[in-house]
């Protein structure tokens, strides 16, 4: 379901969300990331965009296997009858229920182990409403054989990503993150007061490369619901240092990117 045609419920959440949570911009990664080892393994002809939302939906320990128990007509008839009106209407509670953070982990396992839809095959990314009962037939891609590979360091990174393209934590902070443009992200660097650390998000390293004679990750990310591809400096490092009232010790120094991941796949 496209946005322009989702429930008025689903609009008004995504209009009042700056930036995708957590759970999203995790699936967005892990959906890219499977999407990209199938191409090279050659699983599919083409790179195929499947859906994040689905594993929004279905990932998480907590999530069963999806119900395939025969779908009646009064199934069909409830709910189109509770997506016919938004909430204002209905007088019910909210449509929105709460779901476990998810990581990239999470989702690559899900799509393991139950399979992906394409993206046009399933709700849109974020859409808040009840998955429809007869969700499960709609067509997907089969559980995959292969697991899920972590690494810590930078190196074991680097060797992942002579395979494929490789999942990883990004620091971020602002305003540099918003600033970075065409140029190199290098974190707090030169920051002045006005800096604040945002967090870590999720991206795609898809290349390293130089720039003015130092080495810079080519990552993709998706921050405040725009997808872009960003140079990230690999000789920055930083230590994060205690906030006001918190116990006063340093953390070991850390790298821009960190907690590196793979799907790595079989035929």
């Amino acid at each position: 379901m496209s946005r322009g045609c989702c429930h008025p419920d689903c609009i008004r959440a995504m209009n009042a969300q700056e930036e995708h949570d957590a759970s999203e911009r995790a699936a967005i990664v892990a959906a890219n990331l499977i999407s990209s080892a199938r191409v090279i393994l050659k699983l599919d002809s083409e790179f195929t965009e499947y859906s994040a939302q689905f594993l929004v939906d279905n990932a998480g320990p907590k999530k069963e296997e999806m119900d395939q128990q025969p779908v009646t007509v009064k199934d069909c008839v409830d709910y189109l009858r509770d997506i016919s009106r938004p909430k204002e209407e209905t007088g019910q509670g909210e449509t929105v229920q709460p779901r476990p953070e998810l990581t990239v982990k999470d989702c690559i396992e899900c799509a393991l182990k139950l399979g992906m839809p394409r993206m046009e095959h399933w709700g849109h990314l974020g859409c808040v409403f009840k998955v429809p009962p007869f969700a499960f037939l709609m067509p997907r891609i089969p559980p995959m054989k292969g697991e899920v590979v972590e690494a810590k360091k930078l190196e074991e990174a680097f060797e992942l990503l002579r395979q494929q393209p490789v999942g990883a934590k990004l620091h971020v902070f602002s305003p540099q993150i918003d600033r970075v443009g065409e140029g190199v992200y290098d974190g707090p660097a030169g920051g002045g007061r006005g800096t604040h650390y945002v967090g870590l998000r999720d991206v795609i390293i898809v290349s390293v490369e130089k720039a003015d004679g130092d080495a810079v990750a080519v990552v993709k990310i998706c921050y405040k619901k725009k997808t872009s591809f960003m140079k990230v400096s690999l000789c920055r490092m930083f230590v994060a240092l205690p906030s006001a009232g918190q116990e006063s010790k340093v953390t070991e120094p850390t790298g821009l990117l960190v907690d590196f991941i793979i799907p790595r796949l079989s035929k």
